[in-house]
């Protein structure tokens, strides 16, 4: 079963309705090129305040989900008949905020959502002081025959989450990201494409572009397929819409030749529980 997927990967300036203004045109065009689904990155429509120490006042830039921003792709997404990912920051129950991924249809049904449940806290990325961890517990969507789920930017890095979304039927693992560290630079594809292998499904990583204050996203948003190929990949200095091709077949064809999930030992391995 083929679909076509679409990574929006964009800028995000000051002027916040200038950005889902450009996000509802990527989306028209992804919809024009036949996309099934557009995903976006982290952080889709606002600049990526976390590169700020514990500064209370972007608190206020939050929303509920389902909300405003979600009812606009909602109808965006009914007229152009396109399922979409985006992500944006939560406001959920009082004094909670989670860096969150909305999920809405091809019909503008809001069908759910995936929070962020490992929280960074590295050199521009002070996300513990901004993000709640997750509560969401891996969900995963079916839309379209496409059975996928989210692991948000710093989430890719734990294996663990990317098992727990394959064996939960994922056959397609999404990964909104805003990355810019040199060292997850040089391991950029490589770790992507190890877990398509492990777990036999499509990976597809959308990042932002472009600089924001003090940092330089470098783009280069791509999809790895099942035996870990990089099947398409975007520039690094430019925004993009990067529609890609992919065969759900191939996920149960390279299952059959590299059965790594029959040959599991789930018994054995409460010591890592024990070990933690």
């Amino acid at each position: 079963m083929k679909r076509k997927i679409a990574l929006a990967q964009i800028s995000a300036g000051k002027d916040r309705e200038g950005n889902i203004a450009k996000g509802m045109s990527f989306l028209e065009k992804a919809a024009i090129e036949g996309a099934d689904l557009i995903c976006y990155p982290e952080m889709s429509f606002c600049p990526f305040f976390p590169q700020y120490h514990a500064e209370e006042k972007y608190y206020d830039w939050a929303e509920p989900v389902p909300g405003q921003l979600t009812t606009q792709f909602q109808d965006a997404c009914d007229k152009n008949s396109i399922a979409a990912v985006i992500n944006m920051y939560e406001r959920g129950a009082k004094g909670q905020y989670f860096d969150c991924s909305p999920v809405i249809d091809n019909k503008g049904v809001y069908r759910g959502k995936s929070q962020m449940m490992h929280i960074a806290e590295l050199p521009n990325y002070n996300e513990k002081y901004y993000y709640w961890e997750g509560k969401t517990d891996y969900p995963v969507f079916e839309i379209g025959g496409m059975k996928f789920g989210i692991a948000i930017c710093y989430d890719r890095h734990f294996p663990e989450q990317m098992r727990i979304l394959t064996l939960k039927g994922a056959e397609i693992i999404i990964v909104p990201t805003a990355t810019s560290l040199t060292e997850l630079r040089n391991v950029w594809e490589t770790e992507m494409q190890a877990a398509s292998v492990a777990n036999q499904v499509y990976i597809a990583v959308v990042n932002r572009v472009g600089v924001d204050d003090k940092i330089n996203f470098f783009g280069k948003s791509f999809v790895t397929d099942p035996y870990g190929e990089v099947i398409a990949v975007a520039g690094e200095d430019k925004e993009e819409l990067l529609p890609v091709e992919i065969d759900l077949d191939t996920v149960e064809e390279a299952r059959k030749k590299l059965p790594f999930l029959r040959d599991r030992r789930s018994a054995t391995y409460d010591r890592l529980i024990d070990l933690d």
